[in-house]
């Protein structure tokens, strides 16, 4: 199933490997492609869904003012065709990175009976401050004269740690080039989506099956104080830093999420 009609859209999924059902999300001015790192080495043992959100990679952009709730029912219509009708599964861990795991939170706020466990990587359960609405509408303001491109030049460095700016710069290039074919009319509608949604720390609270958090250090986007917050609210929290990383661990520090990763599933599916 490369692809689903949602909302009259073509939305591109991929699927791989075999196994219990992984949902990787991705997160702003990315594509699914950002999890290739995680997908080589989780694809033996999960059958894996990973999705372009509306407007990224090779999927269309839904049409008007679409809401983080759209993309929660995005993933809904997906899980209903390839885990719930052919896999003959009831549920699946859906994890997300950075706006994924606000879309996520969604998800799992309205469905949270059909997951067996979630994560939010580089995410947050609180809604935007009045600091972060100004910063987004300024970024609006500066798609809206000057374009993906610039956009993504000013902002993709700060998304890495200085350690790993300085050893690996070419993850700047990468990203850049991932992102580049995206519309500044997406970055806007997702812009919108993410001021406009709320406080999802009762979601936190009341899920009662075990939940990911992957926070980086140095991450500008989602501050470690930020972070930790949050991960008291759930009753079953699987907690972990990542020393060296800013807002993209899966990348600077592969290794070590994957092994953060691989070790939450086994531990969901134990519990199963």
């Amino acid at each position: 199933m490369p692809q689903i009609l949602f909302q009259n859209k073509r939305i591109f999924c991929r699927i791989e490997g075999k196994g219990k059902p992984v949902v990787l999300l991705h997160g702003f001015a990315e594509d699914g492609n950002i999890w290739n790192r995680q997908i080589a080495v989780l694809k033996e043992k999960y059958l894996l869904i990973i999705p372009d959100l509306p407007g990224s990679g090779e999927s269309e952009m839904l049409e008007g003012n679409a809401a983080l709730e759209d993309y929660a029912e995005m993933i809904r219509a997906i899980t209903d065709e390839v885990i719930f009708k052919e896999k003959k599964e009831n549920q699946f861990c859906l994890i997300g990175h950075s706006m994924g795991g606000y879309i996520t939170l969604a998800f799992a706020e309205k469905y949270p009976e059909l997951l067996n466990s979630f994560g939010l990587f580089h995410s947050s359960a609180f809604a935007d401050t009045e600091e972060k609405i100004s910063v987004r509408r300024k970024g609006i303001v500066f798609l809206k004269k000057n374009g993906t491109e610039a956009f993504l030049k000013t902002s993709i460095p700060n998304l890495f740690s200085e350690e790993t700016q300085k050893e690996k710069p070419e993850f700047i290039m990468q990203l850049f080039d991932m992102a580049k074919n995206i519309s500044a009319e997406v970055l806007i509608q997702y812009y919108e989506a993410m001021i406009l949604r709320p406080d999802r720390t009762d979601v936190l609270r009341t899920f009662e099956k075990p939940v990911l958090f992957i926070i980086g250090k140095y991450d500008a986007a989602v501050p470690l104080e930020t972070s930790l917050q949050q991960c008291h609210l759930p009753a079953i929290s699987s907690v972990n830093i990542l020393q060296h990383s800013a807002h993209m661990g899966m990348w600077e520090e592969e290794e070590l999420a994957n092994n953060y990763l691989k070790e939450f599933l086994v531990f969901s599916e134990n519990r199963d």
